[in-house]
């Protein structure tokens, strides 16, 4: 490999890790939020996070999952043992009562309501299709 090749593949290395650390601290900004705006899936966007993290900066994602708020959740999920009964429960009820109190009230659009409800079910299932972790 020349140092021409060289220097042009670590310049993508940097990049794509600039582009993982980047997204992942979009999606846990949008995470956090979520903590506060039911409406936002606070849990699949806090693992999207610590997967960015664990592409493009090795710090971060150790820094995440250290976290108070979000560790043992991301820790027991890359482990492969899901998510905690109680953490599956509040955040599909959140996520359905701030959905439909917000599709009957607020959106008079049938079309946006179809697909507010959509994506509603399609987290459901992925959060009930993920093992539930046991103490």
């Amino acid at each position: 490999m020349s140092g021409t090749e060289a220097v042009d593949e670590g310049l993508s290395l940097r990049m794509k890790k600039g582009f993982f650390v980047v997204m992942g601290t979009i999606a846990l900004a949008l995470g956090f939020l979520g903590l506060f705006l039911p409406v936002i899936p606070t849990t699949p966007l806090v693992l999207l996070a610590a997967a960015c993290y664990m592409r493009g900066s090795e710090r971060l994602h150790g820094w995440l999952l250290e976290s108070k708020w979000f560790g043992e959740t991301i820790r027991t999920y890359q482990a492969g043992q899901g998510l905690r009964k109680a953490t599956k429960i509040r955040a599909i009820s959140l996520m359905w009562i701030v959905i439909t109190i917000s599709a009957v009230f607020y959106v008079e659009s049938l079309p946006v309501r179809v697909v507010i409800f959509g994506t509603a079910i399609l987290v459901t299932r992925y959060l009930l299709g993920l093992p539930t972790f046991v103490d």
